[in-house]
């Protein structure tokens, strides 16, 4: 399995997904090595030592310069298939079945790993760049990613993808038969975030609005900024934390200043697991304010944690919650319809009630790694089965 982010480097749900997909495949007696980037945090003996090693190369070469993504993945995926003979060396010639890749800055190696060991190469596209830029395609970097995504779809022996709105597009925009797609959603571990027992005693919440994630315009954190406006009035005491870290943090902050929600709304930047995880048994919703989102991986950690959740209604966020009963959802790009949401939410005990209790249900019957697990077990079993030259 090869993933470009992976503990401690994690800048979105990938690394999460990466990390529970692979785990749980190891428990149900599957042999996994994941192949990922170098990171300094990282903790070699760790990686090796667990059920499931983890190899690394390093990415920050010197001779490319760090804003040329382009040159440095392709030199990355070059240590990445590199890998391989250290692989076999530690792991007495071992070989894979199959090679996974996640998303398109691994998938240059997963395709020639692939073919190395004439095996099939599964591929899962948890995005694209068409959606990451609302559908339309700036000039330059994101158009070449466009076409590195097109012609990995095509190599793929398979595609996953964790919503039906990716499905779909994948299907519009790139014109790939349905029938090489195949839906398997994310999954996650209740346990992990504080679980979601419907029986068991709600923790004591606040009049407290969280939501996390990179900050990018993308995310819409300076729509709920703007709602906390409106929220403050309707509701006493009531707070909001956006933690995360990107490229539109001064632009947030500034809107934060101009709405003049500063007092109750916080910026902390980046927050660990275990301080995001006690904050989410604190907070009397959690808030998903994208406008776009092709799936939405902290929709489904609010969840686990038994947070209410609001979502904005779109792409994966509105497949996740609609007809569910699990979340409320809003107009995107709407603060008034957010603030109305937010309040109803904050001022019914009855309300949140029924959200925690269809969560817990949701995640049983529909995200449970187990499930996640086997079903993309069942995936590489048929595409080893074809061999691997009559699916692409």
């Amino acid at each position: 399995m090869l993933a470009w982010d992976f503990p401690p480097q994690v800048s979105g749900g990938t690394a999460a997904h990466v990390v529970g997909l692979a785990d749980s495949l190891a428990q149900a007696g599957h042999d996994v090595i994941v192949l990922t980037i170098d990171d300094p945090r990282a903790d070699r003996a760790a990686d090796l030592a667990g059920p499931v090693p983890v190899l690394r190369t390093p990415h920050d070469v010197p001779w490319i310069p760090p804003d040329r993504m382009l040159a440095q993945t392709a030199s990355t995926g070059h240590g990445l298939v590199q890998l391989s003979r250290e692989v076999e060396r530690r792991f007495d010639g071992w070989r894979p079945d199959v090679v996974h890749g996640h998303d398109w800055r691994v998938g240059w190696p997963a395709d020639t790993l692939a073919e190395l060991y004439d095996v099939p190469f599964v591929l899962t596209m948890h995005g694209t760049e068409r959606v990451r830029h609302g559908g339309n395609l700036p000039p330059g970097q994101a158009t070449d990613i466009s076409a590195i995504e097109w012609w990995l779809a095509f190599r793929a022996h398979r595609l996953i993808s964790p919503t039906r709105f990716i499905v779909d597009q994948l299907v519009d925009n790139f014109e790939i038969s349905p029938d090489r797609i195949i839906r398997i959603p994310n999954g996650i571990d209740p346990a992990l975030w504080g679980g979601v027992d419907p029986d068991a005693t709600p923790p004591e919440r606040e009049p407290l609005v969280v939501s996390w994630g990179r900050v990018q315009f993308e995310k819409g954190f300076q729509v709920l900024a703007a709602a906390m406006a409106s929220v403050r009035s309707r509701v006493d005491g009531s707070s909001c934390v956006i933690a995360g870290r990107g490229s539109y943090l001064p632009e947030l902050q500034t809107r934060i200043d101009v709405e003049g929600v500063s007092d109750v709304v916080e910026l902390p930047g980046f927050l660990r697991a275990d301080e995001l995880r006690r904050l989410l048994q604190r907070a009397g919703c959690v808030v998903i304010p994208s406008l776009y989102e092709p799936f939405g991986i902290v929709a489904l950690e609010a969840l686990a944690a038994g947070a209410p959740l609001i979502v904005a209604h779109t792409g994966g966020l509105a497949e996740l919650v609609d007809g569910t009963e699990a979340g409320v959802s809003f107009e995107p790009g709407n603060p008034d319809d957010l603030a109305r949401q937010i309040a109803a939410v904050l001022e019914s005990p009855t309300l949140a009630a029924s959200l925690r209790a269809a969560a817990a249900q949701l995640i049983a019957e529909r995200h449970a790694w187990p499930d996640v697990a086997a079903a993309t077990s069942a995936l590489y079993h048929r595409v080893i089965g074809n061999g691997t030259g009559d699916t692409r």
